[in-house]
């Protein structure tokens, strides 16, 4: 067992964590693929702002459907097996892509069936988490998270790499070679945990969302990671529509607001852990709102970009303090939680760029868009705001050993 005395780097295993971070990073680079790519993409399949969302937003649609199926696996056969999996199956779409597309209905396949990459998140996160004690859960689960950094490679290189062969099916091809790299170093260094728990029926999967905290952590996560993936898939579009930046500018800009959501999400944890989650998430809530209350007014392109470099760096670290309070509620059930609330937070991220390609089209501004989403992380501000009280009542009878919003030390 993990003695809680010890401190982060001795209370775990490292190879696993970083085994875990390499997965996720390189299945997440693969599962926003598309995103950079749809302006390149375009000029071979003509598409009006909707059918752009969309094409953008199936591949998050398609990862919160197969969370579940992942997070199943994953107390079923295990963190390492199902990981295993899903590397071999991400596969599919990159040969698909990279050989067989033909026409837009063809490329919204395999845009889907990228989801099985999105997906990893319910595997990578159990695997780091269950070596870990509750008071470092915020840092183990903030470290494995960070793998959505994967995001920066596919805006900084796939445009790049599209123009240089001048195809961007081949982009799909070359990325082959990380995943499989990663396959192989995964098998060799992942280790499942003593502290693993027994597998779940499916009854536990009813359990579970009988509760209300389940789907309180699903709305709230919906919001932070649903934000963070859907701006990280649609702001290459945004880019070149209202500021008519080229692919290439466009997907750079994209890359360092990505920047901010992926390398705060750990500190979001560590953070969390010091201060507690709750407190955490409100002010990231707070300052993700106004963020993207003054993106609205569609500022200069300067401007546009500190905006979303500090809007993404709120929601990146509301990511880690949303998994440092959902281990201390569902300790016994992280991987059915991990897999439900992983696929709440991707069905956020189907819906933002549909939101905002839609009211575009109809509106020809993205002003209504960015105060819709800012009005929904008010809303679940205020949704906090009134839970929380309850949580720092009943956690305690619950298994949760750390504070909910006091310095995370046993209690």
């Amino acid at each position: 067992m993990n003695n809680g005395n010890q401190s982060f780097w001795k209370s775990g295993h490292k190879p696993t964590l970083f085994s875990a971070f390499l997965y996720f990073d390189m299945s997440f680079m693969i599962w926003v693929l598309i995103g950079p790519l749809s302006v390149v993409i375009m000029q071979d399949y003509p598409m009006d702002p909707v059918q752009k969302a969309n094409l953008v937003a199936l591949p998050v649609l398609g990862g919160s459907i197969l969370r579940l199926v992942l997070g199943f696996l994953t107390d079923y056969i295990g963190a390492k097996r199902t990981g295993q999996l899903g590397m071999l199956l991400t596969t599919i779409p990159l040969i698909w892509g990279w050989q067989f597309v033909s026409s837009l209905d063809q490329l919204y396949i395999v845009a889907l069936l990228l989801g099985i990459a999105g997906a990893s998140f319910a595997a990578a996160l159990p695997l780091a988490s269950q070596w870990y004690p509750k008071q470092h859960q915020g840092l183990a689960m903030g470290i494995a998270g960070a793998g959505n950094s994967g995001t920066v490679f596919s805006t900084l290189f796939a445009n790049r790499i599209a123009q240089h062969f001048g195809s961007w099916e081949v982009v799909f091809g070359l990325a082959l070679i990380p995943i499989l790299t990663v396959f192989v170093l995964f098998t060799i260094l992942a280790k499942i945990s003593p502290n693993r728990p027994a597998p779940k029926k499916l009854s536990h999967y009813g359990k579970v969302l009988s509760q209300k905290d389940a789907w309180l952590f699903c709305l709230l996560y919906s919001v932070t990671f649903g934000g963070f993936v859907g701006l990280s898939n649609y702001l290459t579009i945004f880019f070149n529509t209202q500021y008519g930046l080229s692919a290439v500018r466009a997907a750079d800009f994209t890359t360092l607001c990505v920047i901010a959501g992926s390398f705060f999400r750990p500190i979001g944890g560590v953070l969390s852990d010091k201060l507690g989650g709750v407190k955490m998430l409100t002010l990231l809530y707070a300052g993700a709102a106004v963020m993207l209350a003054c993106v609205s007014s569609l500022p200069p392109l300067p401007l546009v970009i500190v905006l979303l470099f500090i809007g993404m760096m709120c929601l990146g670290s509301g990511n880690g303090a949303v998994f440092q309070l959902v281990p201390q509620r569902f300790a016994g059930e992280i991987g059915i939680v991990t897999g439900i609330v992983g696929a709440a937070g991707g069905l956020g991220g189907y819906a933002l760029p549909l939101i905002l390609g839609s009211l575009y089209k109809s509106t020809h501004s993205y002003t209504p868009g960015f105060l819709i989403l800012s009005g929904i992380v008010v809303c679940s501000l205020i949704l906090l705001t009134v839970v929380q009280s309850g949580w720092k009542k009943t956690w305690s009878g619950q298994g949760g050993t750390a504070k909910v919003d006091t310095i995370g030390q046993a209690g």
